[in-house]
């Protein structure tokens, strides 16, 4: 797993389409684990913060922070409205980790009677349409950086960027 910072210099234009697409919208579908191992998805927001982190946060006690408490293993889907023109889909998974430290938590200006998480990232993913093509742009944590294009829904093209 990753911080941002590090994704974005692996792969920047996709980080650029990715933070683009979590900057449009407030509010995101955020999937978690539940005790029993069943998914569970919860609205949130997300935070870019200066120091190159991704962070989510969370009223005190709510159950997608003791899921994530609990395994901090995730997905994140950017809002996935239809009215925001045409601009793609972005996803990432990783996994969260709460900060507890005072210190860090007042540095970051976070309300005490609240949970914040910082968002490592694993996997994240951008797809959109052009010209009759599907394209899919994805980045792995220790793997490829790859894009797949579908041209007028024929066979897959798969080119490597990083």
């Amino acid at each position: 797993m990753t911080t941002w910072q590090s994704f974005a210099a692996a792969a920047p234009s996709l980080a650029a389409h990715v933070h683009r697409r979590f900057t449009s919208g407030e509010s995101h579908v955020l999937a978690t684990l539940r005790r029993d191992g069943s998914p569970r998805v919860s609205g949130s927001e997300v935070s870019f913060r200066d120091d190159g982190r991704l962070y989510i946060g969370s009223m005190l006690h709510a159950v997608k922070a003791r899921d994530l408490q609990r395994d901090g293993r995730f997905a994140l889907h950017a809002y996935p409205g239809i009215e925001d023109g045409g601009e793609g889909d972005a996803k990432l998974a990783g996994v969260a980790s709460e900060i507890t430290d005072p210190e860090s938590l007042s540095r970051l200006e976070v309300d005490p009677a609240s949970h914040l998480f910082h968002l490592d990232i694993g996997e994240a993913v951008y797809t959109w349409v052009a010209d009759n093509t599907l394209f899919t742009e994805s980045w792995h944590d220790g793997g490829a950086w790859v894009r797949f294009a579908r041209p007028d829904n024929g066979p897959v093209e798969r080119t490597v960027l990083g």
